[in-house]
């Protein structure tokens, strides 16, 4: 047997152990860096603020908590009122909804020439084993949603504490960052941290333009139906569908629905239909020439990147995925050498087929061929 044989298996299966243990730690701290990863991007957004009060003389980390403190304040303002809006609809919804379903009867009836009473609907609906199934299965599974919320909570807080510490000890983590590059590399993460400043600012800019613009157009239609509390359900529809990917448009639609449905059943109907044709509006014409405006991407790049985002993260993938391209490209645009495109007309989606007789020449060699053709036939 070689001798380096022996020290060749040891160093093989040394390397198979820390390449297994290290695969078990990324896969059990795959949660944490995905948080970590969401705190960065957050610390990122609030950067501006943070960098313009510290500027005037404010102590950075004093500056930071006020950012988060005035985000916290807007955010429970903002639930709290969606919270007993909602609280008091669904009990006006409870108390007319004997109302709704003697005219929905009174509808199949008519047109149906059915004898449907209120009270055998009722009475069926609470003797059935469906409605005994779904009481018996929410009643096992409350331990299991205050788990979630308990471990949606742990989740925030823990964002919460990482993007404060990012935001509030920003000039010290790049200076431990350059520290240990050369010069010349200190420069250049430096300057891809200022564009990640920018490109997530700028996306954050985007995405609340068109949350303005979105609870806009819905507060229009909610007036129109004359649905109360429009401007609240305006504000909802516009930060929900933006701010919350995949299921945010559903989220966002849904409480309108609700709501019209108390004033009309129709107006739900109504509510939906607009919500579905705006929100094709959005995704083809308003979201892909907004987005590439103030991120600097391609339409079809920034659809891509929410895409793979998505497919990689999920949610958190399709939120971060635009700014994180974004920083990318620019960040690589400048070791990318350009050159000057020539003057030709395939460039500008033009043909060129060169010098040739026109149609009028044409026109007259087909009319001359045709008279000999016709000459030679008659001889």
């Amino acid at each position: 047997m070689p001798r380096w044989l022996p020290r060749a298996l040891v160093l093989a299966l040394a390397l198979y152990a820390v390449f297994q243990l290290g695969s078990w730690a990324f896969h059990q701290l795959t949660g944490l860096l995905i948080n970590v990863l969401i705190a960065f991007f957050l610390a990122l957004a609030v950067e501006p603020a943070v960098s313009w009060m510290a500027a005037r003389g404010m102590r950075r980390g004093l500056a930071t908590f006020l950012v988060f403190i005035g985000v916290l304040i807007a955010t429970a303002g903002f639930v709290t009122l969606l919270g007993s809006m909602l609280a008091g609809q669904i009990v006006k919804m409870v108390e007319d909804f004997p109302e709704y379903l003697d005219s929905v009867i009174n509808w199949i009836n008519t047109h149906f020439r059915t004898e449907l009473r209120r009270v055998d609907i009722q009475e069926g609906l609470l003797r059935s084993d469906w409605l005994r199934n779904y009481v018996q299965n929410s009643a096992t599974g409350v331990l299991d949603v205050s788990a979630q919320v308990l471990g949606g909570l742990f989740q925030l807080l823990t964002i919460g504490l990482f993007s404060f510490y990012f935001a509030a000890d920003g000039p010290r983590l790049r200076r431990a960052l350059c520290s240990v590059l050369p010069p010349a590399r200190q420069a250049e993460v430096l300057r891809a941290w200022e564009i990640a400043v920018d490109k997530t600012g700028g996306y954050l800019y985007s995405r609340g333009l068109m949350a303005l613009i979105s609870g806009i157009a819905h507060y229009i239609l909610l007036e129109i139906l004359e649905v109360p509390y429009a401007p609240a359900l305006a504000v909802w529809v516009g930060l929900v569908s933006q701010f919350i990917p995949t299921i945010g448009t559903y989220l966002a639609g849904a409480l309108p629905m609700l709501i019209a449905f108390t004033v009309d059943p129709w107006y739900a109907l109504w509510v939906l239909g607009f919500v579905v044709i705006y929100q094709q509006f959005e995704n083809y014409v308003l979201q892909p020439k907004l987005t590439s405006k103030t991120v600097d991407i391609h339409p079809a790049v920034a659809f891509g990147s929410v895409i793979a985002g998505t497919a990689l993260l999920g949610a958190v993938g399709a939120l971060i995925a635009i700014p994180a391209v974004a920083t990318l490209q620019a960040f690589l645009g400048a070791y990318v050498k350009r050159y000057d495109v020539t003057d030709d007309p395939r460039v500008q989606g033009r043909r060129d087929r060169g010098p040739g007789p026109g149609l009028r020449t044409r026109v007259r060699h087909l009319r001359d061929r045709w008279r000999t053709g016709s000459e030679e036939g008659s001889s």
